[in-house]
């Protein structure tokens, strides 16, 4: 017997009603635990359903990551300044976005940074590394301002990203302790690091 009453839905829809389904499903904090009978259920379709546009649940879980990452360079867009005073300001902003994004969207933060052993192609993919390049385009600026060192840029790159995924990784569990690392500890971070990025 079938556990639901399949809803008529326009041709296209399908796909994202199940994304959006299995989202919603993500950031309720019991993780990515759902099967896709659930999800299917959730979003009043037949069980069979989701395999129109997803073989398993690797893949569902793999595309809500990538949306995870077209919401990160979304929100680098949305925080960058209109009229930075420099690229130093832009790369702080990108940080502090990074940091709010990571906080405000723990479960899905987690989901993209899982690991398995599809890990290395979802952040090869063009939509992750859509997201990262935000960050490589402002240290080749910085660097052709004159403002950051001459470095490799992805090694610069690698040292913020580790920065800030630190700082966001210890934000969500609440590890940032006042009585262990201070008041204030991300801007001391982010000022530590943009020390070491300066031109002497």
């Amino acid at each position: 017997m079938q556990d639901t009453i399949e809803r008529p839905y326009h041709h296209g829809d399908l796909r994202r009603a199940l994304i959006e389904t299995a989202m919603a499903m993500l950031q309720e904090g019991k993780g990515w635990q759902f099967t896709l009978r659930e999800v299917a259920r959730r979003a009043g379709v037949s069980h069979a359903a989701p395999y129109k546009h997803f073989p398993d649940k690797a893949a569902l879980l793999t595309e809500l990551a990538l949306v995870g990452f077209d919401r990160l360079r979304e929100a680098f867009d949305a925080a960058k300044p209109p009229h930075p005073a420099s690229v130093k300001d832009e790369l702080v902003v990108a940080a502090q976005a990074y940091i709010r994004f990571g906080t405000a969207n723990p479960a899905l933060y987690r989901l993209m940074f899982s690991t398995d052993d599809k890990a290395s192609s979802l952040h090869l993919s063009e939509r992750a590394l859509g997201a990262f390049e935000v960050l490589t385009a402002l240290l080749a600026r910085g660097q052709a301002a004159g403002v950051f060192r001459e470095r490799p840029v992805q090694g610069q790159a690698a040292a913020c990203w580790a920065l800030c995924h630190g700082i966001t990784t210890l934000a969500i569990e609440h590890l940032l302790l006042p009585e262990k690392v201070g008041v204030g500890a991300v801007e001391a971070a982010l000022v530590t690091l943009f020390e070491g990025l300066a031109q002497d």
